[in-house]
């Protein structure tokens, strides 16, 4: 996450128009950097993860490795937020040692989205599995095996990003 700025925006009315009054007003805004980890195995075997936890490979480690150089010199990292899974994890801490040695907050509302049934298996077979499939491409279905919607998955990050947002 990058310090908070000040920004000057026009007076919004209730419906998200402008409010006509003319004036200005200081709001702050946080800016959010969101990555996604780097390479596991199961990624290049082009395997569902979901909530399972999976290590980086050597592939992965370079990525995270790489994209924590670049984040320490074009941004002022202020906090950084991951699941708690290792392979996001391990690429969050990388970044965090780049970034001035700041400490990881794990804040499991962060995980990628359960599939259920479908964890484990290679996204060609999920077709084998027509329930869970089914619901893996629905919005609104749970994946059975204790799998989310994308509903779910939807609330459940967005309300995780406000949180931060709030906190800084």
């Amino acid at each position: 996450m990058a310090n908070s700025d000040s920004r000057v925006s026009e007076e919004w009315d209730e419906n998200g128009g402008g409010a006509g009054k003319g004036t200005l007003e200081n709001h702050t805004c946080t800016e959010i950097i969101i990555v996604r980890h780097g390479e596991t195995d199961w990624n290049a075997l082009r395997k569902a993860q979901g909530q399972l936890d999976v290590d980086l490979n050597e592939a992965g480690r370079q990525q995270a490795a790489a994209l924590a150089g670049r984040l320490s010199k074009e941004h002022d990292i202020s906090a950084i937020y991951s699941s708690d899974l290792k392979r996001a994890l391990d690429t969050a801490e990388m970044i965090g040692i780049r970034c001035g040695g700041l400490e990881v907050i794990k804040d499991l509302d962060l995980r990628e989205r359960h599939v259920g049934d479908l964890q484990g298996l290679q996204f060609q077979d999920f077709a084998k599995h027509p329930k869970a499939y089914e619901a893996f491409c629905s919005t609104d279905l749970e994946v059975p095996g204790g799998g989310e919607s994308r509903v779910q998955l939807d609330k459940r990050c967005i309300s995780s990003l406000q949180r931060i947002a709030k906190k800084h």
